[in-house]
């Protein structure tokens, strides 16, 4: 244990994000976006069983004999705070532990748009955060979280699996719950919280359609809820949405969604052209009434077009973000270009200063 722990340790002052340990393998630690060797002792089976011994509780190691994984957070004696996952592979223990940082960022450190505020301040709706693994989610919405604690007296209340950021109360009160140690899933969870007086609910994950049915109900009732949600982009997390409905209910889901949807922010990280870390791009959908249409009329390929003449609204797409990261010189253009969902359009941005092409030219 004393050397994973000073493995741990170390991983702030190396501005590295994740540990990974495994059996037969040596440690190694994200820093700036890439892997690299921190640690060249081998790391053996007693090494892993010895770890899981000491950090797993009998629950979560029956999830991990049962399932093949387990996820739980932990602080080390230095005051760092981690997620870690356990998971098998080839038949052998590994981790990662994700390094979640111990101050709450401003939108500005994170680099994030500052239109993103207004979202801690909506009365109700659903706001989803959405993108691959390790793209910021968690992060993005511990600060709106944040936002919330510090100017407003509410009552905030998060369902996690594990809890990663901890916030302490200042204006708000905020009570943790965690899967596995407080409630069995998140769907009791967030049904139970109808019971709990929330102002503010945050659903780590919309995994399943029984969460996904009591989000709904509680941001139909009254509530703000934050979520996330495994999509590439926002146009797709309508129909992602809906899609995890059963055929007969999907009409239903897609009305509800559309009464109650106040945002969705995508977003991914990027190397910086000065390779000193990585920038967020960031899609913004905001729930206008224009956009309530296209998702109750299931139009959502029309999504795109309302986003892109939405600046004034608060709204910009991927290829936007990445136009004007590239023209901050924040990000090398001929990275972004293949990533962008038009290379034609996007070198139109490019020099254009973000003005939108003629129709002819999109």
């Amino acid at each position: 244990m004393d050397a994973f722990q000073a493995l741990l340790d170390q991983l702030p002052a190396h501005n590295a994000s994740d540990l990974h340990l495994a059996a037969g393998r040596a440690a190694h630690w994200r820093a700036h976006g890439e892997l690299a060797v921190c640690d060249k002792r081998l790391w053996d089976d007693a090494d892993m069983a010895l770890l899981v011994e000491n950090l797993l509780d009998p629950l979560r190691r029956e999830a991990l004999k049962n399932s093949g994984s387990a996820d739980l957070g932990y602080s080390t004696l230095g005051g760092y705070r981690f997620r870690i996952n356990f998971f098998r592979s080839l038949g052998r223990l590994a981790l990662v532990a994700r390094h979640l940082p111990e101050r709450f960022a401003s939108l500005a450190e994170l680099m994030l748009p500052a239109g993103l505020k207004e979202l801690s301040y909506l009365p109700y709706g659903l706001v989803l955060v959405t993108g691959i693994t390790g793209s910021g989610k968690s992060t993005s919405l511990a600060t709106l979280i944040h936002e919330i604690n510090a100017n407003m007296a509410r009552h905030i209340l998060t369902i996690e699996d594990p809890v990663e950021f901890v916030h302490r109360p200042l204006k708000s009160l905020i009570s943790h719950r965690e899967l596995g140690t407080d409630t069995p899933d998140f769907a009791l969870a967030v049904r139970a919280a109808m019971r709990e007086d929330p102002d503010v609910i945050l659903v780590g994950e919309l995994r399943d359609t029984e969460t996904m049915r009591a989000a709904l109900t509680a941001a139909e009732t009254g509530h703000l809820v934050f979520s996330t949600l495994h999509t590439a982009d926002a146009v797709g997390a309508a129909e992602r949405f809906v899609g995890a409905f059963p055929g007969e209910e999907q009409e239903l889901a897609r009305h509800r969604l559309s009464l109650v949807m106040k945002a969705v922010v995508a977003q991914q990280l990027l190397p910086r052209a000065d390779k000193k870390g990585r920038v967020p791009a960031v899609e913004i959908l905001r729930g206008t009434a224009a956009v309530m249409n296209l998702i109750a009329s299931g139009r959502s390929a029309q999504l795109y077009s309302v986003m892109e003449s939405g600046a004034s609204l608060g709204m910009q797409t991927y290829d936007q973000a990445l136009a004007q990261l590239a023209r901050d010189r924040l990000i090398d253009a001929n990275l972004a270009r293949p990533l962008t969902r038009n290379p034609e359009g996007f070198d139109w941005l490019l020099k254009n200063g973000g003005q939108l092409a003629p129709e002819g030219r999109k």
